[in-house]
Formats: C-alpha cells, structure tokens, sequence
C-alpha cells in the first residue's frame, strides 16, 4: 500500500530565449510560478542533483524516473549536473542560494532515500530560489521498493501542481496493440498495458487470437477491446487489474472502435449488424444498444466522445475518402472538420478543460503525421513531419502531451511529444505497435 504522507484505419522549447521577466514566469507574489496559458513560455531551469550519501542504487533510479518526469511535462528544463555549482555534500538537503543562482537555476529538488528491508521512504524537498533557503514543497513517500518509480511519480505530480495548478499524468499507462505468440503464428495480436514512460509492460488479452482497438474506461478500472476469440469481432470489458473478460457486444458483424462516454455508463461504437458500418451507442454494462447515431449507405467508424459527453467526432468516407466528423452526442449536426488532405483518420479528443481540440492521422502527403485541431477557431498544428509514418495519436490525461505509434528512421515504437507542436518527441516503447490508448491519471 503507498503512504502519502503530506481502431484503426490506416503521437523542448529552448532555454535561449529564458529572460528574468519572461511573462510564462510569474512573480514570486502569484497564485502559480508557471503560465499554462501563455503559448510562448520558456522553461523553467529545475535542477536535480544526486544526493551526496544514501542508498546511491535507489537513488538513482529516483533521479532517472524525476528527470524524465520533469523534462516531458513541458514546462521544465532539467538541468546538466555538469552546471551545478553548489557543493551537494554539504547542503544536504537545503540549499545555498547564491551557488544556485550563480548556476542558472530557478529551482532545486532535493531528496533522498531510506531503505530498511523491503521497504523505502523517500524525502522530498522543492526549493525557488528566488524565495530563499526555506522549501516551498515538502512530501515524504513510503512504500515497498519495487513501488519506486509509482512514489517518484506520485512526488512530480506534486511539483506540475505546485508550479502550473494543474495535475500531472505520471504514473499513467498506455494500451496499445502488437504481435504476439508464438513466432511465425499468423494474425495473433494482443492487447498491452504499460506506464506512460514505458515501464511494466504487460498483456491485457489472454487468448491467441485476433486482439485489438483497446479503450481505457474513464476511471481507468476497465480496458474494452475487440476480440476475435469466438471467430467473431466482438467487443470484451476486462477489469485493468486482469482476470477474465466479458463478452458486452457481440452482433453480427463488427463490434469495433469503443468509446467510453464520460460518465462510464455507456459506448460509442461501431457495429455493422443493420448491413453497414453505423455508429450506435450501447449500455457499457449490459450491451444493448441506446441509440443508432449515423444511417447512410456510406462508412462511419471511429467514433470519440467529447470529455464533457456533448460531442462525438467520428470517420467517415461520406465525401469521398475517409474525413474527421463530428456529431452532438445524440445523432445531430453532423459536420466535417478535417480540410486538409485526403486521408484522416482515428480522431481523439484532448481532455483539457475549456478547450474543443482533437488529434488525429492525417495524410496530406507522402505519409501518415499526427495534427491537432481547435474546433473553435479552426487552427491545425502539425505534431509530426519528415519524420516517417506516424499514427493513431491519444492525449495524456491533461491534454499537454500525445502519444502515437510511429515507423521512423530512429526506430519503430509509441513516441510521446508535446501536444503544441514544440521539441522533440521520445520513443518509450521499441516495436511495431498500433492502437495507442492513453488512460486518466492515476488516482494517489
């Protein structure tokens, strides 16, 4: 127990320009010392050091799973030790001022680890130097130790709230599907479950068959997915914790692409059961079907519910090819939204509050890339380009980063970027893979 004591049809802004009154960087006097809203933010130096005595194999994996954290969020610039000026050994766990400050840094995390048996403790301190030498953030963690990497994270969802007011996504994981089985076995695919960050990977699907299309629930207790496994392409609910799957629809034909309405109570879906591809909504209890949203002669699939369950965006190739649509949630108003290209495909919403923004595959020219668009004021921002064929993109549970399967030159896998179109994205899983699903933060 941790203790806090305190479907598919085909995912770094520079230091250079950081100045003492760059506007992204509020005054000590602020609610937050980050601007989520301001578009043209710098990052914020962050210095983690490693501490100069403790259980140095924890420590670490402590600094290894922070510094990634830190610098993918998006608002961090995680300093190069080889910059640090301050003589760690005898700072402890404080800091001196001047040594930070003569170093280029904004703020110091210090830690460390307390290891007794099986079990570690971990302390944590966030200092602005600005502010002084008195921590701004204190939070001590306990658990087992192979629960490491999940108390890091618990401690830099902290700091993203401390500094933005917004909630973190570490500790998260992605679903996503890939081969499987025993080699050379024809069409066998499986469900995977990992962290966002790549670590734990495991199977969600149990069988030898076709497995894919996975959809985290919104509470992230439930995985849905289509299956293979009694010949037909059904739609299973299993819980995230494994056990034995139930079968929810199962009509002739398809049972493709659930989406999860806010609320958990029901799915959008794809079944073909009436002679077409139509989209319907079902009782994600029991299967039996709510609603018929889509009815013409044409392919509408994909579908995506909105978070505040008002809108459903949607494929169809009702124009010609394939196009992003979108629905209100009980039929109406059916528009397209995507005008570039030719080719787009697997839409899915941003979970950030106030915002209308979807992500999705597009190909408008040689190969697939991953866009976002703001339905209220039409802008589209390329996440990807040059960079391969990349797909199926899914939002991490606060909006700011997307992850997406990609085929590049530096190696195939899930890649993560962030969702404005800025810096580089990193790969966190090594292999072919489709269907990527990103699931909510995770509950402390």
């Amino acid at each position: 127990m941790l203790q806090l004591r305190t479907l598919t049809l085909v995912t770094l802004f520079g230091l250079a320009s950081l100045l003492a009154g760059d506007s992204a960087i509020a005054h000590a006097d602020d609610d937050f010392v980050i601007d989520v809203g301001q578009p043209q933010r710098s990052r914020y130096p962050l210095a983690l050091p490693m501490p100069a005595s403790g259980d140095g194999a924890s420590a670490r994996e402590v600094l290894k799973v922070a510094s990634f954290d830190l610098d993918i969020a998006g608002w961090f610039k995680v300093m190069d030790k080889k910059g640090f000026l301050a003589n760690l050994s005898r700072e402890g766990m404080g800091i001196e001022v001047d040594a930070w400050k003569n170093a280029g840094a904004f703020g110091v995390v210090k830690f460390r680890t307390r290891v007794t048996g099986s079990r570690i403790a971990i302390d944590f301190k966030l200092f602005e130097v600005e502010k002084g030498e008195n921590p701004v953030l204190e939070r001590t963690y306990q658990g087992d130790k192979k629960d490491i990497r999940k108390l890091t994270h618990l401690w830099c969802n902290d700091v993203v709230k401390h500094f933005t007011g917004e909630d973190g996504f570490f500790g998260s994981k992605i679903a996503f599907v890939t081969k499987g089985g025993r080699k050379g076995r024809r069409g066998n695919k499986k469900i995977m479950a990992m962290d966002f960050d790549g670590a734990g990977v495991h199977s969600m699907s149990r069988n030898s068959s076709i497995n894919i299309l996975p959809s985290w629930s919104p509470s992230g207790g439930k995985l849905a997915y289509t299956s293979y496994m009694r010949d037909n392409p059904d739609l299973y609910v299993v819980s995230a914790g494994g056990g034995r799957p139930k079968r929810i629809s199962k009509a002739r034909g398809m049972n493709t692409g659930a989406s999860w309405s806010p609320d958990g109570s029901k799915l959008a879906i794809t079944l073909s059961k009436d002679g077409n591809p139509e989209i319907y909504i079902i009782s994600a209890s029991t299967g039996k079907t709510i609603k018929r949203l889509t009815r013409n002669r044409h392919i509408d699939t994909s579908p995506s519910w909105s978070p505040d369950g008002k809108e459903i965006a949607f494929v169809s190739d009702r124009e010609g090819g394939p196009q992003i649509f979108v629905m209100k949630a009980n039929g109406s108003g059916q528009r397209r939204v995507s005008m570039n290209g030719s080719y787009n495909t697997t839409p899915t919403w941003s979970p950030a509050k106030g915002q209308r923004v979807i992500a999705y595959t597009t190909r408008d020219g040689k190969a697939f890339d991953i866009v976002t668009l703001d339905l209220n004021t039409n802008k589209m921002v390329r996440i990807t380009q040059n960079e391969g064929s990349n797909e199926e993109p899914s939002f991490a549970p606060n909006g700011r980063v997307l992850a997406f399967s990609s085929a590049r030159r530096g190696g195939a896998g899930i890649y993560i970027a962030n969702a404005d179109g800025s810096g580089n994205a990193k790969r966190v899983y090594k292999g072919s893979v489709t269907s990527i699903d990103w699931g909510p933060a995770p509950k402390n």
